[in-house]
């Protein structure tokens, strides 16, 4: 064991203890408990992956499910992977076989109405196609749309009709809007990034992260295919999203990186607002879009597409000028993203470069995780989701749950 493999190991016992015991679901906030971001749920699974792992008890783990299962479990139309039943559903996934008796009476019930949910969403989101209007994050998204919902069939019901139904409409997604969209983008969205209206973005915008963009459903098309899980068009949908990310690759010194986001005004002119590479986190940057990008190179067995985004990937996440923009440990844009990215796109890897990342990424995060050092205590970008990095930095193993399944990399 090195130094800082047995510190990460320490950190991760401060962290266990900060996170030990559930607060109660703010009054004005009941479903707070319920978010996988934010709430209970979230850090439910640093409590499985801990009890899975080392074998410990399993109390703080049914204490912390329990408190994201009380009260009344939202199957409402605005619920999503990261939010409602598919979040609750999502973690009691990840129980490990010696305890899942205790759950599945709820489990059975939320596949249930997660199910209807998601036909529910896609009868929505294919009449939105039909009458060529734009979509909005929450229709197709990782974190609250169609494609966090799938990600959660892939997992659940990988041959059922809902998972199939999800993926044909990822690939009507992928047709250009017509008439009424002027040959947009199937993803484009009517909004600006922050889901708002701004003078920066008339017309709406196209998004290329993992979170909101159009790399979360290219993740996803990737991952089932990668399973033999298809739909009519499934390949050619890929392609379309990569012919798309090829377009707006910028090059920079360390190699291709990608915009955040282009305007209207950036599609017509042919060249993204943004002049360099920003943070390559998970949820925005190169590391989230490469790893898709690797992923759908090895499922469409297209051995250079994979060598071309692990080259991205290398060079954003040795170059000092990119990495000096991460400046916390959180998993959606900070360094517990970068470092579970970089692991699961370490084992997938042609290039052998990618397999010294891991190493010193780990380093670089065990050296700045501090229990409490982060605004929040959630999965997303808090404490809850350093420390399962942390776990995976401490054991050298992938997670036994398969916790980063939300994010789509695994």
């Amino acid at each position: 064991m090195t130094v800082q493999t047995a510190t990460a190991a320490t950190i991760l016992a401060q962290y266990t203890a900060h996170l030990a015991e559930p607060a109660p679901p703010p009054p004005d906030e009941p479903w707070a408990v319920q978010s996988l971001a934010d709430g209970a749920a979230g850090i439910s699974l640093l409590h499985v992956e801990m009890a899975s792992r080392y074998g410990g008890s399993w109390r703080p783990a049914h204490r912390w499910i329990t408190a994201a299962a009380a009260g009344h479990i939202s199957a409402a139309d605005t619920t999503g992977l990261f939010l409602g039943a598919p979040a609750v559903g999502f973690l009691l996934t990840t129980v490990p076989p010696t305890f899942q008796h205790l759950y599945d009476p709820a489990r059975k019930t939320l596949h249930q109405h997660i199910t209807a949910l998601a036909h529910r969403r896609v009868d929505a989101a294919l009449a939105r196609v039909r009458k060529h209007d734009l979509p909005t994050f929450a229709e197709y998204d990782l974190l609250y749309g169609l494609t966090g919902i799938g990600a959660y069939f892939l997992h659940t019901d990988p041959e059922g009709p809902a998972l199939e139904r999800v993926l044909r409409y990822l690939v009507a997604l992928t047709r250009p809007l017509t008439p009424g969209g002027r040959g947009l983008p199937g993803w484009w969205v009517g909004h600006d990034p922050a889901r708002g209206k701004s003078p920066h973005f008339p017309g709406g915008h196209g998004n290329f992260g993992a979170a909101h963009g159009i790399t979360g459903p290219l993740l996803l098309l990737a991952q089932t295919l990668r399973r033999d899980i298809t739909v009519s068009g499934h390949r050619e949908a890929m392609w379309t999203i990569c012919e798309h990310l090829d377009a707006w690759s910028q090059q920079g010194t360390a190699g291709p990186w990608w915009p955040e986001h282009i305007s209207r005004r950036d599609l017509d002119r042919g060249r993204p607002h943004h002049d360099a590479p920003a943070r390559p986190s998970w949820c925005y940057g190169t590391t989230g879009i490469a790893r898709a990008g690797q992923l759908a190179g090895l499922a469409l067995r297209a051995p250079d597409v994979q060598a071309y985004y692990e080259d991205a990937l290398y060079g954003a996440l040795t170059d000092p000028e990119q990495l000096a923009h991460v400046t916390d440990t959180g998993l959606c844009h900070g360094w517990g993203g970068i470092y579970q990215t970089a692991v699961r796109a370490a084992a997938d890897a042609l290039d052998p470069r990618l397999k010294t990342l891991p190493r010193r990424l780990g380093d670089t995060l065990a050296a700045q995780a501090r229990p409490g050092a982060l605004p929040t205590i959630g999965l997303i970008n808090g404490d809850a989701g350093t420390a399962l990095a942390l776990t995976t930095f401490a054991s050298r193993q992938a997670p036994i749950t398969g916790w980063d399944a939300c994010l789509l990399i695994n």
